[in-house]
């Protein structure tokens, strides 16, 4: 099996795709093999379906697109401990999203990879940054065609400082600029970051 991609340990998907190589035709005919499937697997993993794709597809390689969403909860609910971060203090989400929009007019993101990376470019297209409140929930949504090691984890925690005002909108775009890890903030922890969606060429893969 091939999966889609890795993330860092405590973080959570709620869509992630992976490909195989069989001699059987029949598997993705019907419920039956997704149905026996899910009755094995762990009870942290599920699986919702089974598509037949062309040979050389990849689950990894032929996605054109990754989203993120990060939640934050501004309220202690025992009930998310462990699926979303608290956060005690109060949050600017205007000054949050005009720091995040930056991130739209720029391609380089070394400032928000983990230090000692082996990442052959730093080189991501971001085309979504946003936040937006859902009652006590805070929730970054970020898409990009690919993203570098705790890059996500490594954006909401400097925007977050932005947020508490730590530092200003002008200095996060400094931080863009600087292309250096040291610049930018401490992570956000990982439980409250979860991949939300990967997208392929459809002509490609039949995903």
């Amino acid at each position: 099996m091939v999966g889609a991609g890795r993330t860092d340990s405590g973080v959570h998907a709620s869509f992630y795709v992976l490909h195989f190589d069989t001699d059987r035709s029949d598997i993705a005919e019907g419920p039956d093999f997704v149905y026996h499937l899910d009755s094995i697997l762990c009870r942290d993993v599920t699986a919702s379906r089974i598509y037949r794709v062309a040979d050389d597809a990849h689950a990894r390689f032929d996605a054109v697109a990754r989203r993120y969403r990060y939640y934050i909860c501004s309220r202690k609910n025992p009930f998310l401990q462990g699926i979303a971060t608290y956060w005690r203090g109060s949050l600017d989400t205007a000054l949050m999203n005009e720091a995040a929009e930056m991130l739209l007019r720029t391609d380089r993101f070394a400032s928000f990879a983990k230090s000692g990376s082996d990442n052959k470019t730093d080189i991501c297209r971001v085309t979504e940054a946003r936040w937006r409140k859902a009652g006590d929930i805070l929730v970054f949504t970020i898409t990009a065609d690919r993203f570098l090691r705790n890059m996500v984890r490594s954006i909401v925690g400097t925007l977050i400082d932005v947020g508490r005002g730590k530092i200003t909108v002008e200095e996060f775009g400094k931080i863009i600029e600087g292309r250096d890890r040291r610049l930018a903030s401490t992570s956000a922890p990982a439980e409250g970051l979860y991949l939300d969606d990967i997208r392929y060429d459809t002509d490609k893969t039949g995903i």
